[in-house]
């Protein structure tokens, strides 16, 4: 499938609700942006930008589930609703190891070992700073402790009009 079909098919997974919809394509929008600047070869696009599609999968099922959709729940549900979502889509077995393991690590900070990782946790805090109205200072806060990419660090500035680093 290309990323075409992939955002259609989650499109019409997220039956209408037009929050999440508008959030995963915010989200595949700087992922794209974000890749497209660090010069990621084709393939790696491809693994980052199906992700950030589906990064938030599970959302819908943790806000029924549990009330609320914390970072942790979203990882874990994510995983097993991500691997029945693309068990038909043609991938590789590693490729889509690959895609749900990034779905099942958005929300982890830590031990970040690649740039599609990377770029995926920058890309969804671009959209999840503005959806939460946080502060300046927490967004601050949040690019000097874990935004890596030059072109994630320069996004995020830019869209929150920030100084650049001290």
């Amino acid at each position: 499938m290309t990323i075409a079909e992939i955002t259609a098919k989650m499109i019409a997974f997220s039956e209408g609700d037009q929050h999440d919809i508008s959030h995963f394509l915010k989200v595949w929008a700087y992922a794209r942006t974000i890749g497209q600047l660090e010069a990621l070869d084709d393939h790696c696009e491809f693994i980052l930008e199906t992700a950030a599609i589906l990064h938030d999968i599970a959302c819908p099922l943790c806000r029924k589930k549990y009330g609320k959709a914390l970072g942790k729940d979203q990882e874990r549900e994510g995983m097993i609703l991500g691997q029945a979502f693309l068990k038909d889509c043609g991938l590789s077995p590693a490729d889509l190891e690959r895609i749900i393991f990034l779905i099942g690590h958005h929300h982890t900070l830590t031990d970040i070992k690649s740039i599609d990782h990377q770029i995926l946790v920058e890309a969804d805090f671009l959209v999840n700073a503005y959806e939460s109205n946080l502060s300046t200072q927490a967004i601050v806060n949040a690019r000097d402790h874990f935004f890596k990419t030059k072109s994630g660090t320069t996004l995020l500035n830019s869209a929150f009009n920030l100084p650049p680093r001290s």
